[in-house]
């Protein structure tokens, strides 16, 4: 395989591919009359058993040759009753949920819902468990990042670099269990704060993982980045213009890779965000390629923001003082009556936002993970609404796919990078 440079492929693709696929997608509105519909036309039902379909996600594809006349994606598969389950517990108890969302980056998760739960309440939280927060964002937003280019990867048959970012997250997750006891579901994130503070060794191993992944994934990008197939697979597939990604809701990597320089991280600053010097990458092709690229280059950005956590992280406390909303320290329930009150107060009953609704969201790995709650003034919400990224991106599939062939797809269900886990809450 003789490698060519991505631009050069893109040209030749745009040139080629895109023009059909714009006029396909300007057309696709129009009543489509077949002289012959059962010679032409073929009904296919993807999913949600297909392994590319992300689990429980199932796509019907009207088929004209090999070319996706209409294509109905179907959500409901999962059916996990997340929101309905948060009316019945309380804001603590709801937190190790967060992990089954995106369990891909649940820290990032942990983060959201802690910090959305901390808004209704109105409690601002110390600096260190800001600065700590934005440590485990950016991790997960690298872990699920990988996950994604893995994904895509082999989705058009690139088996070997799957294999190579699971290798990475291994690393990632070798952390995460060192900083919350666990690999997976972390439930890290505590109303108020943090669950327990991260030791100057650990942070040691996340600088040295830091240091040494740029040669890792650039290693990553030499392998699949200037192949011929690769590319053609990926560009030219699923064009998504910025205005049309605007109007269907879409967020996260799969806005930006259609050229619109939107990131709540800068745009609605949270913890510290506002303190750290990244960029936000966007990429004006507007098709899968773009896609993957904006996710690699996050990757780089990610590591940036490490860096910057690592050299400026104060000292100080991880959780906020307040005893009526904040689980107090282990230590002090075993020694103090005012403390173990406290705690039996929190657990039974749980902490009391005020009577009224709060929507607060993160730029998570996906996209913006927004958590709207109705409190009526006790220990457990009266409504929880979760506003996923992967949810709303999968609205863009049915624009994406119509007018790409059957084997497009594939690519571009990997380019949405949708975890159902969250889609079918």
């Amino acid at each position: 395989m003789i490698p060519i440079t991505p631009t050069a492929a893109l040209e030749r693709v745009h040139t080629v591919r895109q023009n059909k696929i714009t006029k396909q997608l300007l057309d696709k509105d129009t009543t489509v009359i077949f002289e012959d519909p059962l010679d032409n036309e073929m009904i296919l039902n993807m999913g949600p058993q297909h392994p590319a379909t992300h689990g429980v996600l199932r796509v019907l594809l009207r088929l004209d040759g090999e070319t996706i006349v209409k294509c109905v994606p179907e959500l409901g598969y999962l059916h996990r009753g997340y929101e309905k389950l948060a009316e019945a517990m309380t804001y603590h108890e709801f937190i190790p949920h967060t992990d089954r969302l995106d369990y891909m980056s649940p820290m990032s998760n942990n983060m959201a819902i802690a910090h959305a739960i901390e808004t209704a309440i109105g409690l601002e939280i110390p600096d260190r468990a800001k600065w700590i927060r934005v440590l485990m964002c950016e991790l997960a937003r690298i872990s699920s990042h990988l996950m994604a280019m893995g994904a895509t990867c082999m989705d058009v048959g690139a088996l070997t670099l799957f294999l190579w970012t699971f290798t990475e997250r291994e690393k990632l997750y070798d952390i995460f269990e060192l900083i919350s006891g666990a690999r997976f579901t972390t439930s890290f994130s505590r109303i108020g704060g943090i669950a327990n503070d991260i030791s100057p060794d650990t942070l040691k191993m996340i600088r040295e993982w830091t240091n040494a992944f740029p040669a890792v994934l650039k290693k990553f990008e030499s392998l699949v980045n200037r192949n011929r197939i690769f590319i053609e697979r990926l560009a030219g597939v699923g064009f998504m213009p910025a205005d049309k990604a605007i109007q269907l809701g879409l967020t996260g990597p799969c806005l930006r890779g259609s050229g619109v320089n939107s990131d709540l991280r800068r745009d609605e600053p949270y913890f510290v965000y506002d303190q750290l010097d990244f960029d936000v990458i966007t990429h004006a092709d507007c098709d899968t390629w773009a896609r993957y690229i904006v996710r690699v280059n996050e990757m780089k950005e990610s590591i940036k923001i490490i860096h910057q956590v690592l050299d400026n992280m104060p000292k100080g406390p991880i959780q906020a003082d307040d005893p009526k909303h904040v689980l107090p320290n282990k230590a002090r329930i075993y020694t103090k009556m005012e403390e173990l009150i406290n705690d039996f107060m929190l657990i039974n009953f749980g902490a009391m936002p005020p009577k009224g609704e709060t929507y607060t969201a993160i730029e998570s790995p996906k996209g913006e993970l927004g958590f709207f709650i109705v409190s009526d003034g006790t220990g457990h919400p009266w409504k929880l609404k979760i506003r996923s990224p992967s949810s709303s991106n999968l609205q863009g599939l049915k624009f994406m796919s119509e007018g790409s062939m059957v084997s497009d797809i594939v690519a571009i269900i990997g380019s949405v990078d949708p975890v159902m886990g969250e889609a079918d809450k």
